[in-house]
């Protein structure tokens, strides 16, 4: 009685207020303890995805675990989406311009490939929601003979590096909410006998810092909960950050959230992105900074993603190109380009960042489409360019880029969306 005389109040703890309630501190569970922590899992997953279920992972998707596929055929519908931080709604938008997903928000583009090339992370309150959100489509579009792939942009690497400067306090309190359910999550599975102990999450936050630098006293619970979600083989990272790609080849595309150089290349794209998974998995403690981190990394780079074509080096990127077998284009994100998705360096560099989330600009969300002859086309929302459409479309047009148009005037055309 003595310890509670300073507050005066006891918060009772999960367990103690189900005690109260006539229910025992611990159940046997009997033969059921690996229903009991599955069901336990999924009312967590439930809770801070914002409701979502996910569906069983189809065989395509368990048999490729531990592998990061890097090559992959021309599909007969190909759509690159770019960069969203934290706005779920936009990222709707994007897959229904794009028609991917109908009622429900369920996956019904079939056998198309989706390119999300980075940073679903930062800037916005949804991150956790997107990862499941996009884990979802994942497993949706497998299913259906499609497949979704995601990218780490500089923002992840960020977030996994322990760096917040671009998290909002709405992204912060998705975290602490994260972190309190995982809690309740630990202390529902603790209260059965028989659970296998390795369902139960460690303490969450042991060895995270009890100051993180820049971040306000009245934010620290949150952000300590986001290092401990984020870190290298935090539950968070491991579950979804380290599924994503860092360098992909799609037909006769490759995707690269900042862009490539010569030296990326020659160190090898299948290396690149075990090397990546493996500093997110916690397997390895570094990852080579000219890979994901400063100014010339894949991540970071924007010497082909400048809005001027005059301050894009071309003949760099020419070089790059020749070096990887049967690509014709680089197409990136993390540069806003104002006037929408645009080709420069002779349609050779494709930028996709439009500035579409919330709290970058919230434009018109676009996507590039490519079909199975390599045609390419800009599906936007904005009914800016919706006049004169067949004007647009009918434009001369240079090899390889369908009804993307050339590099002046106006490249996108009308959508029903």
């Amino acid at each position: 009685m003595a310890e509670h005389l300073g507050s005066g109040n006891h918060t009772p703890s999960l367990t103690e207020s189900l005690t109260s309630r006539g229910v025992a501190s611990a159940i046997d569970c009997g033969d059921l303890p690996s229903i009991v922590s599955s069901f336990v899992d999924t009312f967590v997953d439930f809770s801070v995805s914002g409701g979502l279920f996910l569906p069983p992972e189809p065989e395509s998707i368990e048999n490729s675990k531990g592998e990061l596929r890097t090559v992959f055929p021309q599909p007969s519908r190909l759509i690159a989406i770019g960069d969203i931080h934290g706005d779920l709604r936009k990222a709707k938008e994007a897959l229904l311009l794009a028609n991917l997903i109908g009622p429900g928000d369920r996956w019904c583009g079939g056998s198309a490939t989706v390119v999300q090339v980075g940073d679903i992370l930062d800037r916005g309150g949804d991150e956790i929601k997107l990862l499941y959100f996009f884990e979802k489509l994942k497993r949706e579009a497998a299913k259906a003979g499609g497949q979704v792939i995601t990218l780490n942009g500089n923002h992840e690497i960020m977030n996994v590096d322990g760096d917040f400067r671009y998290a909002t306090p709405s992204g912060l309190k998705e975290f602490e909410n994260w972190l309190m359910w995982q809690r309740v999550g630990n202390a529902m599975k603790k209260m059965c006998n028989g659970i296998d102990g390795n369902t139960i999450s460690r303490d969450l936050l042991d060895g995270v810092p009890d100051e993180i630098p820049g971040v306000r006293p009245d934010f620290l619970n949150a952000a300590r909960a986001r290092f401990a979600a984020l870190r290298p083989n935090g539950l968070v990272a491991t579950r979804f950050l380290s599924k994503n790609q860092t360098v992909v080849v799609v037909g006769d595309s490759v995707f690269a959230h900042g862009g490539l150089l010569q030296k990326h290349v020659v160190h090898g794209f299948d290396r690149i992105n075990e090397e990546v998974r493996d500093w997110i998995l916690g397997v390895n403690k570094r990852v080579a900074n000219y890979l994901v981190r400063g100014r010339s990394s894949i991540v970071w780079m924007r010497s082909f993603s400048n809005e001027q074509a005059k301050d894009c080096d071309c003949s760099m990127l020419e070089h790059v190109l020749e070096t990887i077998p049967g690509v014709k284009r680089l197409i990136m994100g993390h540069t806003i380009q104002q006037e929408g998705i645009n080709a420069v360096c002779a349609n050779r560099a494709i930028r996709i960042d439009v500035g579409m989330s919330k709290e970058c600009g919230n434009k018109f969300p676009e996507v590039l489409e490519i079909n199975e002859n390599s045609e390419l086309r800009v599906l936007t929302s904005n009914p800016t360019y919706w006049k004169g459409y067949h004007a647009y479309v009918n434009r001369g047009k240079k090899d390889g880029l369908g009804l993307l148009t050339p590099e002046t005037g106006s490249r996108q055309i009308k959508v029903n969306s």
